[in-house]
């Protein structure tokens, strides 16, 4: 029997609310800038790509020379391009009005066959789809690969578009570090980490926007390694005789370069590289860009919600000769 048969019929709100267009892009870039390598700023971000965008580097050789009185070309400009181009992807997600009927919204919803979602619960939807979108977005960053499984098949990510460089001798010998046998770990990673930075090109040491970017894991064997509990640490006490008490989620160094820990990078894969010479591309202000919180109820009869959202999101580096990898 249903314990529906004695509950008064609801006047039913229909939620069907449509964004698209430009409309679309505060929903779009809420859920896609939000991934923490983009939200935390270790990205360049090209947001109103319609298609694809070529990104153009100029690089020149020693432009300083004697004077004399005859013009005497004595350097040479290069200019690289690569192809920022991002591909379209959507979110799918359909859900039953009943599964809501005992919780805290309950009340919200009315008891009856005409129940619909409330509108902050259709925004909060909104906003848990925007929040799911932004974590793959971060993992696609670094891991993303269109051949892979499902999770990481968005877009090629960093760590393979950085490979395929690699693989083709783009970028020198000296800034590809071989990653340590059998992995990073409280023990080894303050060496692993001083390598990549031996790695750097003596033009961007210092520069203001070099990162060296490493793995969530990676971050927590520093700061291990720093409390003085692994055995290339500071000794049994570690900085400032606070053991790990010494870091509250502040910033990192090692060797004088900034640290940006990244949640979606690969375990033992480390980059150090210009913010400048990395790129998020996306179209916030696309005409495909659509979000949609659809009630079917008047379409099929069912209690059915659905949601869509359409995007579009790549990444590409400027630079190969400008990057160091470890892996």
């Amino acid at each position: 029997m249903s314990n529906l048969k004695n509950v008064q019929l609801a006047t039913a709100v229909n939620i069907t609310t449509t964004y698209a267009g430009e409309f679309a892009g505060e929903y779009i870039a809420a859920a896609l800038l939000s991934a923490s390598t983009i939200d935390d700023g270790g990205l360049t971000v090209k947001a109103n790509i319609a298609f694809k965008e070529v990104i153009k580097k100029l690089a020149t050789g020693d432009l300083v020379s004697p004077a004399s009185c005859d013009f005497t070309p004595n350097s040479s400009v290069t200019l690289t391009e690569r192809i920022i181009q991002p591909v379209e992807l959507q979110v799918n997600l359909q859900l039953c009005k009943y599964d809501f009927v005992n919780d805290w919204e309950a009340q919200q919803m009315g008891y009856g066959l005409g129940q619909t979602l409330p509108p902050k619960f259709s925004d909060f939807m909104i906003a848990h789809v925007a929040a799911e979108v932004a974590q793959n977005t971060e993992i696609c960053i670094w891991r993303g690969d269109t051949a892979g499984a499902a999770g990481v098949n968005s877009f090629d990510g960093f760590e393979k578009l950085i490979a395929a460089s690699a693989a083709a001798g783009d970028i020198p010998a000296g800034q590809q570090v071989a990653a340590i046998a059998g992995g990073l770990d409280a023990a080894n990673i303050i060496q692993e980490l001083s390598k990549v930075v031996d790695a750097v090109p003596s033009a961007l040491y210092g520069k203001e926007d070099l990162f060296l970017y490493i793995g969530s894991a990676a971050a927590k064997f520093y700061v291990q390694a720093l409390g003085g509990f692994a055995a290339a640490g500071l000794g049994a006490n570690g900085v400032n005789n606070m053991g790990t008490q010494w870091w509250n989620n502040g910033s990192l160094t090692v060797n004088g370069v900034k640290i940006f820990v990244c949640p979606g990078m690969s375990p033992n894969k480390m980059y150090a590289a210009q913010r400048s010479n990395l790129y998020f591309g996306t179209g916030i202000l696309n005409d495909t860009n659509v979000v949609k919180v659809l009630d079917m109820q008047d379409l099929d009869a069912s209690n059915n919600v659905r949601m869509v959202m359409r995007f579009t999101s790549a990444v590409q580096f400027g630079v190969a000769s400008d990057l160091v990898e470890y892996a």
